[in-house]
């Protein structure tokens, strides 16, 4: 294995993401402006340790268990180079286990701040091919480096994406709760077959959701529509199901954001939402671009 000297240091902001949107069940996702900072610098020896401050505080791992750590051993192991030790610093804003990609964002940045620190000049698509064998699918990972609105696939070469930019008259929001779910808890409730009318049915609203975000926001209520995933996941985040499907009937073009329990809504030149109803909290936020390499942490 190769090696590199300590001492260097590196930040980096990775953005939320919100996969799924309804019929993209795995491949469609959109990057927020709620954004992780997070920044690692060599040290000598081999020991990792994280400080963590915002969310996660006091609940996520404080040493090499840590999913940013994680990622960036994963990556030392992937350039064939040796791991150093690691101070890691997270400034934390996206709300964890609520469907928002935080996991995402952080394996994205410890590729990122190890790719950095390394010097290795890794690619975008290698960078993507490698989070999501981390994270087992690209829907999150893609917009998270890609920014915009993400369409991801797997190819025997590994995961890609495309990434196009949205119609600036399309605004996101979001319904946070306060109770958490697990993406994997999530999964589970999902049948192994669906029906034929179900597939055909989420591969025409996938694609016209691509023309709605792109080109086309009126056609946004009809795009976002679903039959694969969100009713199976239903019971278990009912106050979440019930929130989408009032937010339907009035019209509004909404989803579980990936596997729950935010429920995002778009809405087109300005439109307002209904206000957060208890146990929800109520952020209008913009489409963000990709993850990017800072100077140093940004303060607010």
């Amino acid at each position: 294995m190769g090696s590199f000297s300590t001492g260097p240091r590196a930040t980096v902001r990775v953005p939320a993401t919100s996969a799924n949107l309804g019929p993209g069940f795995d491949s469609l996702g959109l990057a927020l402006d709620l954004c992780d900072e997070v920044s690692a610098e060599a040290t000598s020896g081999t020991a990792i340790t994280v400080e963590v401050e915002g969310e996660g505080v006091g609940t996520v791992p404080s040493d090499e268990r840590h999913l940013v750590a994680a990622a960036m051993l994963r990556t030392f192991t992937t350039l064939d180079l040796a791991a150093p030790g690691l101070k890691i610093k997270c400034r934390n804003r996206i709300p964890h286990a609520r469907g928002l990609g935080s996991s995402s964002a952080a394996i994205v940045a410890g590729i990122m701040l190890a790719d950095a620190l390394a010097g290795a000049g890794m690619t975008r698509g290698e960078k993507l091919v490698l989070a999501s064998q981390i994270e087992g699918h690209p829907d999150n990972v893609a917009p998270c480096l890609l920014g915009g609105f993400a369409i991801a696939y797997s190819t025997e070469d590994g995961a890609k994406a495309l990434a196009l930019d949205p119609s600036p008259r399309i605004h996101p929001w979001v319904y946070i709760p306060q109770s958490k779910g697990l993406t994997s808890v999530a999964r589970a409730a999902l049948p192994e077959k669906v029906a034929y009318a179900d597939a055909v049915f989420n591969l025409s609203r996938a694609a016209l959701l691509v023309a709605a975000v792109s080109r086309q926001p009126s056609r946004l209520f009809e795009a976002t529509d679903d039959r694969l995933h969100q009713r199976f996941r239903a019971s278990g985040m009912p106050e979440s199901a019930r929130l989408l499907n009032e937010l339907r009937t009035a019209g509004i073009a909404a989803a579980v954001s990936g596997a729950g329990p935010t429920v995002l809504a778009l809405t087109v030149d300005g439109a307002e939402v209904p206000e957060a109803p208890p146990g929800f909290e109520l952020r209008r936020l913009e489409v963000a671009d990709g993850a990017v390499q800072v100077p140093a942490v940004v303060s607010e």
